[in-house]
């Protein structure tokens, strides 16, 4: 009689921890707050006709919160619009003094040249208040604040609006660009975040 050597191994798993009480209540909180700034957002969308005209009418772009790295959003999008024959001022503390794009970076807004017209922010939402604040007391030709992708802040929004500003939330201006200038080929590889790295 031969005795059965075979060894099985099982494996076994073992699920996560419950998640501490409020966690989910926390979760459920932030998903329809940003569902909120979005729906705001869709909701005070300029219409193609301002769209189209902002961009138009604007010669440089502060971009605040760019990065000098190549895949990253922000500096493909300001590369795009240098392209495109924007001036782009790239404006970020942490990389103040060096070279991106041909112009310096800035540590704040308070240091751009005052032909600056244009405000695009890459920066989360709860930031966007004191750099309007600082772009509505430093940038004496600013006409428009525009906030990328994800971007809502209703108060900053009203306070860059009480003073003439056009204001535009959620939206990139890359996009937009391509979208209102015939650029965007759907079907495509040259479509949405792909031809961003022009």
């Amino acid at each position: 009689m031969t005795q059965d050597r075979n060894i099985r191994v099982f494996f076994v798993t073992v699920p996560r921890s419950a998640p501490a009480p409020g966690h989910q209540d926390r979760a459920f909180f932030i998903l329809r707050r940003a569902i909120a700034r979005a729906f705001m957002a869709l909701m005070t969308k300029p219409n193609d006709a301002t769209l189209k005209r902002i961009l138009q009418r604007t010669k440089t772009i502060a971009v605040v919160g760019v990065s000098p790295n190549p895949v990253r959003a922000s500096y493909f999008v300001a590369r795009y619009m240098k392209l495109k024959g924007f001036r782009v001022i790239p404006v970020n503390p942490g990389h103040a003094g060096a070279n991106l794009l041909g112009e310096t970076v800035r540590a704040t807004l308070a240091d751009c040249p005052p032909e600056v017209d244009m405000v695009d922010i890459f920066r989360r939402s709860e930031y966007v208040p004191p750099i309007v604040e600082e772009a509505l007391a430093h940038l004496p030709n600013l006409r428009t604040i525009w906030m990328q992708i994800g971007v809502t802040n209703p108060d900053a929004a009203a306070l860059a609006q009480a003073q003439g500003l056009d204001v535009v939330q959620n939206l990139c201006p890359k996009m937009e660009y391509q979208r209102l200038f015939g650029e965007l080929r759907m079907g495509g590889i040259n479509t949405g975040i792909l031809s961003s790295r022009l």
